[in-house]
């Protein structure tokens, strides 16, 4: 990347372009682009522009409140933070192992979670773009197109979804904003009927899974030059793995990877993860730039979710799903760093998931009684998840009053934040600069975004000094003076 690219010394004498807010997409967010008088890109940043403050908010509140306020983040994986919240403050209630039953609720609430929002990350937001194409006119890019057009895929794409809000229903009492995820456990268990409900399309939900995964890969190789090259962005890997060096999403290991795969760390404890991610703020946005602590912070960052998943672990103990992940394996060696191979490693996902919750489905646990431990109290928990969009950070202090006094999230799209940036920055570079700047090219910077399935709303939080900018506006909306704090806020 050139420094022009990433600097602007004198953006007053710039043109500026702003995607907002960039569609299709969890939150609100927007990319400023500064271009000179020929159109030659200087500068272009993923901005994330709402603020909401729930690291300090959930300072004061009693610890048992947590899981259930937190997962107010989020209306589309809420499951993720009620789980890190839970198992965060599992420590607290001196029940690190929970019961078998508790856990294996959980376990199943996860899958469901990551399969609906999967679902409907790929067939709602993103299928659009990779089935019409990056410049198709802005009003056929919608799943309303797709279903006129490609029928069967939306109904798959909705009723995919729907099975994995059941299950989340039947598993958190809720199918958005849970409630039985406890510290120490869980509140529930299911019945005989709601294990029959749930039996009865599960083997649907894997073939049509499947059908996904082979659309992806369809999708991927009759377009493999755009593929393997638009918004490529190489970086370092992140994510839970089991002990055995399994593909893990509840629980496990933090390992991380460098950008041809040899191994950074390994197996590194949850508790201890301040040991090798340090954080950092820049003004010109809400999210924090956490990187690898050993690496520092220009080579340091990492990206994490489906794509970093699937080629950090060792294996998939699910057999469809690691069939299908051997074959994207094949893809690039020693490591796929297309961004749009983000879509493919996802459904390999779904079909993992949909492939546990089958044969989950018949573990008596579930119908369980055992579902509240408590020990020795501590003041500390930490929990890590991998949400669907990646690795998912809780970490809190408790008080003797069972206040919490202190809350530190890394949200997966947090940690994506850099690698978001040099993805929109690569395609700023391959098909803007220089160019007449067009809608369609504009959606190819959105296309680069999405890929990557952020949930901005879960990444609005930061420490230290807001940027703020003031303009006084006179009654014809002239603009009188403008005041701006943060030193290169745009």
């Amino acid at each position: 990347m050139s420094f022009a690219l990433e600097t602007a010394s004198h953006p007053e004498n710039l043109k500026r372009i702003a995607i907002d807010p960039v569609s299709r997409v969890e939150g609100h967010g927007k990319v400023t682009i500064l271009l000179d008088d020929n159109n030659h890109v200087h500068q272009v940043r993923l901005h994330i522009v709402e603020f909401r403050g729930f690291e300090r908010f959930i300072q004061g509140r009693p610890y048992w409140e947590v899981p259930v306020v937190v997962q107010r983040l989020c209306g589309i994986c809420p499951v993720s933070h009620h789980l890190a919240g839970s198992k965060a403050l599992d420590w607290v209630v001196g029940a690190p192992q929970i019961s078998p039953t508790a856990e294996k609720m959980r376990r199943l609430m996860h899958f469901g979670q990551v399969l609906q929002s999967h679902a409907v990350h790929f067939f709602h937001l993103a299928s659009p773009d990779l089935l019409f194409g990056f410049d198709a006119e802005v009003g056929k890019r919608n799943i309303l197109n797709v279903a006129a057009e490609y029928p069967d895929i939306a109904r798959q794409g909705v009723l995919l979804r729907k099975y994995g809000q059941e299950v989340i229903r039947l598993t958190a009492g809720k199918k958005v904003h849970g409630i039985s995820s406890v510290p120490g456990g869980i509140h529930k268990s299911l019945n005989k009927e709601e294990i029959a409900f749930l039996k009865q399309d599960i083997g649907q939900m894997i073939d049509w899974s499947v059908g996904a995964v082979e659309l992806c890969k369809r999708l991927y190789y009759s377009n493999l030059p755009l593929y393997e090259n638009f918004a490529r962005c190489e970086s370092n890997l992140l994510s839970l793995v089991r002990p055995d060096g399994a593909l893990e999403l509840y629980d496990g290991l933090l390992r991380a990877r460098d950008s041809k795969r040899k191994i950074i760390f390994d197996k590194v404890d949850n508790r201890d993860y301040h040991k090798v991610i340090t954080e950092e703020v820049k003004s010109w946005s809400y999210m924090k730039f956490p990187h690898i602590t050993a690496l520092g912070r220009e080579i340091g960052w990492y990206k994490v979710g489906p794509l970093a998943r699937v080629q950090n672990c060792d294996f998939i103990d699910t057999p469809l799903a690691e069939e299908m992940r051997q074959q994207f394996m094949d893809t690039a060696k020693p490591v796929n760093h297309a961004t749009l191979a983000y879509h493919w490693a996802r459904m390999i996902e779904v079909v993992h998931c949909a492939e546990k919750i089958r044969d989950m489905l018949d573990d008596p646990d579930l119908q369980g009684n055992d579902l509240l431990r408590q020990g020795k109290r501590a003041s500390e928990g930490i929990g890590i998840i991998e949400a669907p969009r990646g690795t998912l950070f809780h970490h809190y202090h408790v008080g003797d009053d069972d206040l919490v006094t202190m809350c530190n999230l890394i949200v997966s799209t947090t940690s994506n934040n850099q690698p978001m940036n040099e993805a929109i920055r690569s395609v700023a570079r391959e098909y803007l600069d220089g160019e007449r700047v067009t809608e369609g090219l504009l959606n190819h910077i959105e296309v680069a975004i999405r890929a990557y399935d952020p949930c901005l709303s879960c990444a609005t939080h930061a420490l230290g000094q807001m940027p703020l900018q003031v303009e006084l506006v006179n009654t014809d909306g002239t603009v009188i003076d403008t005041r701006t704090r943060g030193a290169d806020f745009i």
